[in-house]
Parts: structure tokens; sequence; C-alpha cells
């Protein structure tokens, strides 16, 4: 029997699907949010790009097989809609739980959505340090 595919109705489905399967540490909920395409793209904290379905989910499986958990708040929602193309640019408080300590950091991300036949996938994720005032609901900006 093969599964169903998950449709995606808004790039906002796709993105709280996206952060409640990392939360879960479910790698097939995952990576249902992800476009099954070689040009997808993900580049975590401090790491190296990864490019193509296969590495992406390689590096998930890695993360997830460790046994530590993400709790991951979001925050400073900037969203660029297009008809076919929505970026969204956030801070994520993330922490993370299950080793001997708890640890949580301030990031920076952008993930990229596109729409195709089955609704809104994830077509790039990249997320970065922040300072920690990038958390804050009131950053402060200087130009």
């Amino acid at each position: 029997m093969v599964a169903k595919k998950t449709i995606f109705s808004t790039p906002q489905d796709a993105e709280a699907a996206f952060y409640d399967a990392i939360e879960r540490a479910d790698l097939d909920a995952l990576m249902a949010v992800w476009a099954e395409d070689e040009e997808i793209v993900c580049i975590q904290p401090g790491g190296p790009r990864m490019t193509g379905y296969a590495n992406v989910r390689e590096v998930w499986r890695r993360i997830f097989e460790t046994g530590q958990r993400f709790v991951i708040s979001m925050s400073q929602p900037v969203v660029l809609q297009g008809m076919l193309v929505t970026v969204h640019s956030l801070c994520e408080q993330v922490s993370l739980r299950g080793g001997s300590a708890e640890q949580t950091a301030p990031l920076v991300a952008t993930n990229v959505y596109v729409r195709g036949a089955h609704g809104w996938r994830l077509l790039v994720h990249h997320a970065s340090p922040a300072p920690p005032e990038a958390a804050s609901e009131n950053p402060k900006t200087l130009h």
C-alpha cells in the first residue's frame, strides 16, 4: 500500500508541520514537508550546506538518533508571500533537551516554500546563530 502524500494548503501549514516534526523527532513527518527535489537546501547552525533529498534526510536522521530533543519557539515572522514561492524569515529560540544539561540558543531562520501539485513544500531551510537580543520581542536595529 502506498502512503498518501500530505497536502499542505498554505506555507504556514507546511511550516507548522516542519517544526512539529522536529520537536517529535519524526523523520518521516519531517521529510514529508520537504520538496522531493535534488535542489532542496538545508543549512544547520554552524553546519555545512546540505543539498538533495537524500543528504537532507541523512543529516536529520543523524540529529534525531542522538536522542536529544528540540523545543522551538518562533517569533518576529516576516513573510514574503507569492503565488508559487513564499519566504519566511523568523527568530527561533531553540532548547535542546536530553543531554546532561538543557541548552538554549537564539537562531535566525529563513524558510523558503514552493507551491506544487502536492501543495506547499519546503525548498530551503537556513538557520544561523543569532545574538541573544535577536530573540527579544523588541530587538534593537542599527542602520
